[in-house]
């Protein structure tokens, strides 16, 4: 399952819009923000399909019957670039349990990279929703490794990955490995370069939304 957040107009057009934006761009506060907004857009709407509960609760004139999220879910974000968009799904799954992992492209010297994942920090995940927000689907190999990578930690009842931007091709590979995951894109581009940098895209959310950094 694929959901194209901005497939019909809303706000969240306007974060895309925003985050793509080359002069824009310059400003890393907001970029983060635009990030952020996107992660609680997502949350939303994630959670119109998680299970919940019915709930008496006591108001100042009597009781209300309400509903209340059944379960909380594991957020999970992969290092650095992630974290915006983790904060902005923090912000509305303000209870869930988190998980962080590190991993990158290590760059080779004829221009090819693996990836390298060297640390998690997680919760058990057991029979739990995962949630693992990165704000670009590009190759999707990234994506696969961790999914892999933190079953170590148990094995989740359902996955869902949350990106700012995705590319097909990304969108394919993921489900080609891992036909069972939702992902919840703020939109989706068709290119990828030779270097695996999606085409429009908007860069390097890491280095926009934290500065430069020395290639690994």
């Amino acid at each position: 399952m694929v959901v194209n957040l901005s497939k019909h107009y809303s706000l969240l057009c306007d974060f895309v819009s925003e985050l793509r934006n080359v002069q824009i761009q310059t400003d890393r506060m907001r970029f983060r923000r635009n990030l952020e907004r996107i992660g609680e857009v997502a949350a939303y709407e994630i959670s119109k399909h998680m299970a919940h509960v019915q709930v008496e609760t006591p108001t100042p004139m009597g009781s209300s019957n309400c509903k209340l999220l059944q379960e909380q879910p594991v957020l999970a974000t992969i290092l650095r670039a992630g974290l915006p968009l983790h904060q902005g799904l923090l912000n509305y799954f303000d209870k869930a349990d988190n998980a962080f992992i590190s991993a990158y492209r290590k760059h080779h010297a004829d221009g090819s990279f693996e990836i390298s994942m060297e640390y998690v920090s997680s919760p058990d995940l057991e029979d739990r929703i995962l949630i693992i927000s990165d704000p670009m689907l590009a190759t999707g190999a990234s994506l696969v490794k961790t999914i892999q990578f933190l079953r170590e930690e148990g094995k989740p009842k359902e996955v869902h990955i949350v990106c700012a931007i995705a590319c097909t091709v990304g969108i394919e590979y993921v489900h080609r490995n891992e036909p069972n995951v939702r992902i919840w894109c703020g939109a989706i581009d068709e290119e990828l370069t030779a270097k695996s940098y999606i085409v429009p895209g908007l860069g390097d959310a890491g280095d926009l939304a934290f500065g430069n950094k020395q290639q690994a």
